[in-house]
């Protein structure tokens, strides 16, 4: 069986490799039909130039020593993540619970560095692109190609990388931060489980923003202004591309572990977190890769495109270059604002959190959660209108601009706040619609529980998606009020949209924490009952020796479990604020590739209009991706989950053994790898055609694409999201509350949980990057398809076809290369013939 498994991995590998060839090959014809050409006129992208920051003052001090000083901020900022990291690495842990979350770590290194390498293969198609719009087809004015062609690649990669690294950086922290909960539950006390998981958040989310904001100020401080445009949207599309894989990639992971060990709970009545089930450690791995790897790299991409889409606003759509200074300027001193904030928030939080459930034996572990998000929001705000007031005391000689433009940042870190409170309506185990799921499933078994979950994913779009609407006409209103003629700026409104995605953001470190949160306090469950820590020899009166407490098992166990409730609820917070700022910060950038077709707004505007068929028919295309998107994600985890299913069921053995072979465990994370990377691949593929060929079909026709799937996958995303979460916490009521583990009631909404793992963990949330990765790489397709017509209109129809032809194999693939029944024919074949 394991000779099987091992020669079917690597035939897949092989294959894969062989079909990325083959892609590539296309993408070259392509290429080496455009190098024919001669190279036109540089513009768009290329022709982004960045003004000169020292030409303007701001309290005595030029923006570009002004900005210097903000990269001492970043370095603090480092330094608090890197001193909490310390700090838990630090705290008391029993040696076999370290030694549980050491194997997770070990686990979680080898699937990052497998996805690494993929990460590599799948910027080859990026690089492509790069070279052929700004090495042949748009160069950057006036300098050598051989200089700035490798800048911009380079920045490409240092985007991708920074996903990478902040991911792995999560994974350390959240490793380490497991097992000391874990512990800490043993004191029976619910602080200290609390405050660790909140730590580790913390850690990672000062260490991302600090990291993000770090390398943004570098390229708009030190490369030259003629280059730093395009970097910028090199950088931006290459943090990009690493969270689309590794948000799709560990969704489709951890949902397939998840699966494969909750369906042992019914299977063979087993416990939750069993240590002789082989899927345990591939679940907790799977926490750390779908939750913690994925929201790391998405967040780290969300705040740099954000800020990306801005720069590109600003520079193509403000004529004043001290306007342009004064905007750009401002809104990275407001990014600095937000880390102040945010650390500012968490201490006086940690004080009065501290200070009232310290002693306590009972708390609401929600309730501090939502203090924080609320005080981050509330000091945010104020801050905003502090700063702005002294910043940009006026603009184009206005004096009142300076409260409108606070007014809509603070409309989105008003949203940061908000949304997490309209989801707790639908997610939290206090919901009265969660509740709705557990007494439907208590009638009506897994089929009732399961409608009242989508019962209360959809209503959730209603409250949500209104409420980011009424925000974002805020917004609209605060810029009609001057600020076009001030700022001489085209499509203000557009602009207010973009700042609004920016201030959801503006507490993005807290927002990170709170996702955070989820993954540890998941873990911490799993490493208790993986150490066996009851079963310890005298372990009672060890622990009254060294860490003098008395312990209380069954106390222990009840905290981890109530912990995991709020953990559920949060990361299911987080989400809609993600989704929702790339969508409205997608509305920005689709903005920028506007301005390029008409020439600042001056050329062809009638085509943005329902009377221009190939802009409907692009209204029309997109949901037809997302739904596709979505159902390419699930059939990846459902074949992975069978897969996993299948050799858990014929290797758990629970006669005799205590806990179950470490080569089990690890080849059930290979089967979760293996489903990941072949989910992935084909969905990046025909994205990224998908893309490309609706670029060549017609400009407009993709402006219309581009504002579909946005619209399309922000409700879609809010439903499954918040639907999973329902359903998870249903369970968690089950467990906790009615404390009726093993019975039908619990079967039933573990059945509920298993449907919503992929809704709430792959699907919705890989809709974010998904969006801004097509609307970033449409600024380089829609201008390359545009430069080609210029020149050979025959050759962009033809390339339109070949793209959808590659894109519509791997939408194929996607379902029948992966469904189970081909896959288990195969399977019997191959075993027949190795009999």
């Amino acid at each position: 069986m394991r000779n099987w498994l091992a020669n079917l991995v690597s035939r897949g590998s092989r294959f894969a490799q062989g079909r990325t060839v083959a892609v590539l090959a296309l993408v070259t014809l392509g290429a080496s039909a455009a190098l024919a050409q001669p190279a036109p006129e540089a513009g768009g992208e290329a022709g982004l130039k960045l003004p000169d920051l020292s030409s303007v003052s701001f309290l005595g001090i030029d923006g570009h020593r002004l900005l210097m000083v903000g990269i001492l901020f970043c370095i603090a900022g480092l330094g608090f993540g890197l001193a909490i990291y310390m700090r838990l690495k630090n705290l008391p842990v029993h040696r076999a619970m370290l030694e549980v979350s050491e194997l997770i770590y070990e686990t979680c290194k080898t699937y990052l560095v497998t996805q690494g390498k993929f990460l590599l293969l799948l910027w080859v198609f990026i690089a492509v692109v790069i070279i052929l719009y700004f090495g042949v087809l748009a160069p950057v004015p006036d300098k050598p190609v051989m200089t700035t062609l490798p800048i911009i690649l380079a920045f490409s990669l240092i985007g991708m990388a920074g996903s990478f690294g902040v991911a792995w950086f999560g994974i350390r922290v959240n490793t380490f931060a497991n097992s000391r909960t874990a512990f800490a539950g043993l004191r029976g006390k619910p602080y200290p489980i609390y405050s660790i998981p909140l730590q580790a958040g913390m850690s990672i989310g000062m260490m991302l923003i600090s990291v993000e904001l770090l390398m943004m100020l570098f390229i708009l401080l030190f490369v030259p202004g003629d280059y730093a445009g395009p970097c910028f949207i090199g950088f931006a599309i290459g943090e990009s591309l690493g969270a689309a894989a590794l948000r799709i990639a560990g969704g489709i992971f951890t949902k397939i572990a998840d699966i494969g060990s909750d369906l042992m709970k019914i299977v063979f009545k087993i416990k939750e977190d069993d240590a002789r089930n082989p899927g345990v450690i591939a679940d907790c791995t799977g926490d750390n890769a779908g939750d913690s790897v994925g929201p790391s790299a998405d967040g780290f991409e969300t705040y740099g495109v954000t800020g990306v889409a801005l720069i590109t606003f600003i520079l193509l759509g403000v004529k004043n270059p001290t306007v342009q200074v004064q905007l750009l300027v401002w809104i990275f001193v407001m990014r600095i604002m937000m880390l102040v904030s945010s650390a500012g928030a968490y201490f006086i939080n940690s004080a009065a959190a501290r200070a009232r459930f310290a002693d306590a034996d009972v708390m609401n572990f929600e309730t501090p959660l939502t203090w924080l998000v609320w005080m981050t929001s509330i000091v945010s705000i104020a801050l905003t209108y502090i700063v702005s007031a002294v910043i940009v005391p006026e603009i184009g000689g206005d004096t009142s601009q300076w409260w409108k433009l606070a007014t809509i940042i603070s409309c989105g870190t008003l949203a940061g706040a908000l949304i997490p409170e309209l989801v707790k309506v639908f997610t939290s185990t206090e919901s009265r619609h969660v509740r709705e799921v557990v007494a439907s499933a208590e009638e009506g078994g897994a089929s009732l529980g399961i409608l009242a979950g989508f019962v209360a994913g959809n209503f959730s779009g209603y409250y949500l998606g209104l409420s980011m609407v009424f925000l974002m006409w805020v917004g609209y209103y605060m810029s009609t009020m001057g600020l076009a003629a001030a700022a001489t700026m085209i499509a203000a409104p557009v602009f207010a949209f973009g700042l609004v995605a920016f201030g959801f953001l503006g507490m993005g470190p807290v927002t990170i924490a709170v996702d955070s949160y989820g993954p540890v306090t998941d873990n911490a469950q799993s490493v208790y009952e993986l150490s066996l820590i009851e079963q310890v020899p005298n372990i009672a009166g060890e622990l009254k020796k060294d860490y003098n407490f008395n312990v209380n098992f069954e106390r222990a166990k009840h905290l981890l479990e109530e912990n995991d409730g709020a953990g559920n609820t949060f990361k299911a917070t987080a989400k809609p604020v993600l989704i929702g700022t790339a969508v409205v910060g997608a509305t920005t950038m689709t903005f920028s590739i506007i301005m390029a077709l008409t020439n600042g707004l001056t050329q062809n505007v009638e085509k943005l209009s329902l009377l221009h068929a190939p802009f409907l028919l692009g209204l029309i295309s997109g949901g037809a991706i997302i739904y596709w998107f979505t159902g390419a994600s699930t059939q990846a985890v459902s074949t992975g989950a069978y897969r996993a299913v299948e050799f858990i069921k014929a290797n758990i053995k629970l006669e005799g053994a205590t806990k179950a072979s470490v080569a089990d465990s690890k080849k059930v994370v290979e089967i979760c790898t293996k489903y990941a990377q072949k989910g992935m691949l084909n969905i990046f593929i025909a994205v990224f055609f998908a893309t490309l060929c609706f670029a060549f079909i017609e400009p407009f026709l993709f402006i219309g694409y581009l504002i579909s799937i946005a619209i399309f996958g922000l409700y879609q995303a809010i439903f499954m999201a918040n639907a999973g979460a329902a359903w998870d916490n249903a369970k968690k009521i089950v467990e906790v509350e009615y404390k009726q583990k093993g019975t039908p009631l619990h079967d039933a909404t573990v059945v509920g949980d298993t449907v919503g793992d992929p809704f709430k963990d792959t699907s919705s949330v890989a809709l974010n990057p998904v969006i801004k990765f097509t609307t970033l790489f449409g600024l380089l397709a829609v201008e390359l398809a545009v430069k080609l017509t210029e020149s050979n209109p025959g050759l962009t129809n033809v390339l339109a076809v070949v793209f959808f032809l590659i894109s519509f194999f791997f939408v194929y693939r996607s379902f029948y290369g992966m469904r189970i029944g081909t896959e288990s024919s195969a399977a019997k074949v191959h075993a027949t013939a190795g009999d």
